[in-house]
């Protein structure tokens, strides 16, 4: 059994991926281009985003947000403490303060009443991520940011294709970005990212920010980074868009069967806010045995994984800012209890009644 099945993916669509890798490799066409301005373009079109910037990773999607905003030294940034490391890396990376704040345990987002909290006279900035593929309470989010004059960043690294209140993610916030990792909702075949904006000031910005602060041949107005998207990426991912909706469909499907499986066995499903539909990045579960579980599921063929084991707060390379366990509560608990459970969409039936079935055997021995 496969955790995340990208070679069932690639089978689907094997035909017009490998012609459109072949469009790029007949062009010569290897850096940005035209299969990248396309790809921008549908991309925006598709959550309604006024603006695309294509990156090389999502990692530098977040980075790229951040310089647009002038984000540096003396600044805080508040990110959540239980996410993946590159959300506070960043701000880090450019001399900022991540100031981490605790979440949600049944939605496992940062909410408003916390972000409110932590803001201070040097707050610039606050990272809100859509984890596991659903969308915090943006209204609230942003009623606070707003009240504060502070920007928001949508971390969308795991929900592009969500929708919060029929408005899809990546398109609500000042600034949002997506990773297309391959394990990703939609993922390409190596690294990728974007950023999305309705802000044509920070659009031509971060045009230039990718490309070494260049705003005309050899003339460069800001220091910038090396941060283009490969055309050959472009065009996996171009393809992979058209497929993108019936995925999304494919998820919801998959994600009801793992639902009424779990409650059928006594054990809760994630929880999604009525008015979200999340596109399920990871199908999440918390157990008390989580360990006991995860190495039975292990050793019996059904690969697991945990995001995330550690709350970036106690991470060693945060370890200069001073926290100590007990601080964030929530995100100790849920790391000690997150399970994701194999999930794409073309897992079949069977697959989740065997993954179901060998969490309730592992539960009573």
């Amino acid at each position: 059994m496969e955790f995340i099945d990208l070679k069932k993916q690639y089978r689907r669509m094997e035909k017009e991926i490998d012609q459109a890798v072949k469009r790029v490799l007949d062009s010569c066409r290897f850096i940005l281009g035209p299969e990248v301005e396309a790809l921008e373009e549908e991309l925006s079109g598709f959550c309604g985003a006024g603006f695309c910037v294509t990156t090389s990773s999502g990692t530098d999607a977040l980075l790229l947000s951040l310089m647009c905003l002038g984000v540096g030294e003396g600044d805080e940034v508040i990110v959540p403490a239980f996410t993946f490391v590159a959300t506070a890396e960043v701000v880090a990376l450019l001399g900022a303060k991540p100031v981490f704040v605790d979440v949600d345990y049944r939605t496992f987002n940062v909410t408003a009443d916390a972000v409110k909290e932590a803001i201070t006279d040097r707050t610039k900035a606050v990272i809100v991520v859509s984890l596991y593929g659903q969308c915090p309470d943006f209204d609230s989010i942003m009623a606070v940011a707003e009240e504060s004059g502070v920007y928001v960043i949508e971390d969308a690294a795991q929900s592009f294709g969500a929708e919060y209140k029929g408005k899809k993610s990546c398109s609500i916030a000042h600034l949002s970005t997506t990773s297309f990792f391959p394990a990703k909702p939609l993922g390409a075949y190596g690294d990728g990212g974007a950023v999305f904006t309705d802000n044509e000031d920070f659009y031509r910005k971060l045009l230039a920010l990718r490309n070494h602060g260049q705003v005309a041949r050899y003339r460069h107005r800001y220091i910038g980074i090396n941060g283009r998207l490969d055309a050959i990426q472009a065009a996996v991912l171009r393809v992979k868009l058209k497929y993108f909706p019936q995925e999304i469909e494919l998820r919801q499907v998959a994600a009801g069967r793992y639902d009424a499986l779990l409650e059928e066995a006594g054990i809760e499903p994630p929880y999604i806010e009525p008015h979200n539909l999340s596109v399920y990045a990871q199908y999440t579960v918390k157990l008390k045995d989580r360990d006991k579980v995860a190495e039975f599921l292990n050793r019996n063929g059904i690969p697991t994984a945990i995001h995330y084991p550690i709350p970036l707060p106690y991470q060693e390379a945060f370890s200069c800012l001073g926290h100590r366990e007990g601080e964030f509560p929530v995100s100790e608990r849920l790391s000690s209890e997150v399970l994701s459970l194999p999930f794409h969409p073309y897992i079949t039936i069977e697959e989740q009644v065997r993954v179901v079935e060998a969490i309730k055997e592992a539960i009573s021995v």
